[in-house]
């Protein structure tokens, strides 16, 4: 393990998803899961969110566009709530669900708007929005 990359991973995974996020998933962890923490911080926030090629607000928006073609919304949620934190504002956020509802169909881009709007009213109600 690249402990350099772990670290570096996780704190824009913090950046990203928030530290209660993160601080439940680590400590969610059992003996069984958490070589899979270190995973997901070296390899899928160390290696592929910490490079300079893309800023986190185009990583956001790829990720959108991707956990909604793979019907995956419980982690469209997660990330719409980070796209939020990266600074994408609502007509940004608006056009990329758009886009997924044209280039993904219908049925995910209303599934997209829902968890959306889900996201953005929880956010509101903890006066993080």
């Amino acid at each position: 393990m690249d402990e350099a990359l772990r670290k570096s991973g996780e704190a824009v995974r913090r950046k990203v998803l928030g530290d209660d996020y993160v601080d439940r998933a680590i400590s969610g962890a059992d003996g069984f899961s958490a070589p899979f923490q270190d995973v997901l911080n070296e390899y899928c926030w160390g290696a592929a969110w910490t490079d300079e090629g893309l800023d986190l607000k185009q990583r956001s928006l790829l990720n959108l566009g991707m956990l909604a073609a793979l019907n995956r919304m419980h982690e469209f949620g997660i990330h719409f709530r980070g796209a939020i934190r990266n600074g994408l504002t609502d007509d940004e956020l608006r056009a990329a669900l758009v886009q997924i509802a044209v280039y993904c169909g219908i049925p995910a881009g209303v599934e997209a708007f829902r968890v959306a709007r889900s996201i953005r009213d929880e956010m509101r109600q903890k006066g993080e929005f």
